[in-house]
């Protein structure tokens, strides 16, 4: 799997972009779901955040990408606040994400989904070669005309992937994509996520392939019942003490 050649902030100007989420507090039935969590996503580097199940990693993914209002807490965009704004209007600020459970379009083909992705934007005049591209890229173009309902949980990710790339995104959110990745599947993922990071794309990376978060994370912040535990570069993360209590030490 070679290094993408879509690259979202090259393609809607040049310029440093940042993610900013801070204090999000979201209640479930009395239960603070997440308490005062925040992370930052700069421009070319990807941000790992790890934790156990049930931490907020995608309840948190939820409140950046727009489906759920905090009841408290910012989401700010290139300086601009958006945490009121809806899913649509956060994908106009070149947002795009992935989900934990896979969300393809089960009777289109591999080409039709990314095909969905890439008619909505912008350059939709040259949505047919920029597709064919990303399915070259992701090693996908075997693939390309079976319908979704028909491939391995792995494909299926990579094709999640691919047509969230087609929208081609300032920000790429993540949620757990290498599952059912086999191992040189993952080798040409990781290779992946670090050529869209040098083309300036700001990554947000939920995963529990911990070798693939410390090979290919920038920085990283550890979610814990809800609070940021831990930021750090990977080494840090590895040797703190709460960490390896909360999620590592069981991980390992």
């Amino acid at each position: 799997m070679s290094s993408p050649v879509v690259s979202g902030p090259a393609a809607r100007g040049p310029g440093p972009s940042s993610l900013e989420v801070s204090d999000v507090v979201v209640t479930f039935g009395g239960r603070r779901a997440l308490d005062g969590a925040g992370l930052s996503a700069p421009s070319g580097q990807v941000t790992g955040l790890i934790g156990p199940n049930g931490a907020g990693k995608s309840t948190l993914f939820d409140v950046i990408c727009g489906l759920r209002r905090p009841d408290a807490g910012r989401v700010t965009v290139d300086g601009k606040d958006v945490t009121k704004a809806g899913p649509a209007a956060r994908a106009r600020h070149g947002m795009a994400r992935t989900f934990q459970r896979l969300e393809l379009f089960g009777r289109l083909t591999v080409r039709e989904n990314l095909l969905v992705a890439a008619e909505l934007g912008t350059a939709r005049k040259h949505a047919a070669g920029l597709v064919e591209e990303i399915l070259a890229r992701l090693n996908l173009t075997d693939a390309a005309d079976r319908p979704a309902d028909a491939l391995s949980t792995g494909t299926g990710r990579l094709v999640e992937v691919g047509r969230a790339l087609a929208a081609r995104p300032k920000y790429l959110l993540l949620d757990e994509p290498a599952a059912g990745l086999d191992a040189a599947e993952t080798r040409g993922f990781a290779q992946l996520l670090r050529g869209l990071a040098a083309g300036g794309t700001a990554i947000v990376l939920v995963e529990h392939d911990m070798s693939l978060v410390m090979d290919v994370c920038d920085r990283i912040h550890v979610l814990d019942l809800g609070s940021i535990i831990c930021t750090g570069a990977p080494e840090q993360v590895q040797r703190d003490e709460r960490v390896l209590a909360a999620y590592l030490g069981a991980a390992a």
